[in-house]
């Protein structure tokens, strides 16, 4: 069974040659790695090209940001099984795609795959600042405040086929929206495993300012009354809540 990976980069030169070497040294050798850049202005793609043979799709274009070429990535895909590493991102280990796509094979009915993540600090990815530690999904789990780490979320491709992309009109949010909308609005067959998956670095565009921060909590409530879902009105400080434990 094969994977696609993608990697969507935009001039970040300093940390795509470890995203990159940490998809490619993977111990699970049917992986197909889709890099999509936004048209850098810096080496990062002369970084990429030093890769090229041994990518299964990279573009470097102009695009609409972040999710725009996301889906890029996913209209690229010929995998049965979907993931996405940011670019500031690397997986835990060489073992991390072995063990994923293990559980799809052992399970043929299994739709979505989802396990941990920790951020760590830009200049030393040993050392963990926050922990988001997930759980199996159940009816609530929402409604509880709860989300899957999105890059450490796995799909068959079906999943994009049956239920869309990334929606666009959402900038900050819009991972949060389409895994609401999976979870929520489909039928599709999930499972959380107790395994460490990815290292985040510290950053990221809804952490970068205050106003980021609120702009995406309007997008997360938007995105539950887009989908004829109801938010419930603790929903926001129980977030706050659980996103503070995660430095505990």
């Amino acid at each position: 069974m094969k994977i696609s990976i993608i990697t969507v980069v935009y001039n970040n030169q300093s940390t795509i040659r470890q995203a990159i070497e940490s998809v490619l040294n993977q111990s699970y050798s049917n992986i197909e790695y889709v890099i999509i850049d936004g048209n850098s202005k810096d080496n990062t793609v002369s970084i990429i090209e030093e890769y090229k043979n041994r990518l299964g799709y990279f573009i470097s274009e102009p695009d609409k940001g972040l999710y725009d070429a996301m889906n890029k990535g996913i209209q690229a895909c010929t995998g049965d099984i979907i993931g996405i590493l940011n670019s500031d991102d690397l997986y835990q280990d060489l073992d991390v795609i072995n063990d994923v796509m293990k559980q799809f094979n052992d399970d043929p009915k299994l739709d979505i795959l989802y396990g941990d993540l920790v951020y760590v600090k830009s200049e030393d990815t040993n050392k963990i600042v926050r922990n988001w530690k997930s759980k199996m999904y159940y009816e609530e789990f929402f409604e509880n405040a709860n989300v899957p780490p999105h890059p450490a979320l796995f799909v068959k491709s079906k999943v994009y086929n049956e239920s869309g992309l990334f929606d666009l009109q959402y900038k900050l949010a819009a991972d949060y929206e389409l895994m609401l909308r999976i979870f929520k609005k489909h039928n599709f067959n999930s499972k959380y495993i107790n395994r460490l998956i990815i290292k985040m670095r510290l950053g990221g565009a809804t952490n970068q300012s205050f106003s980021n921060i609120v702009n995406q909590n309007k997008e997360i409530l938007k995105s539950w009354k887009n989908n004829g879902l109801n938010a419930p009105f603790y929903l926001m400080p129980l977030r706050i809540v659980k996103r503070l434990s995660q430095f505990i």
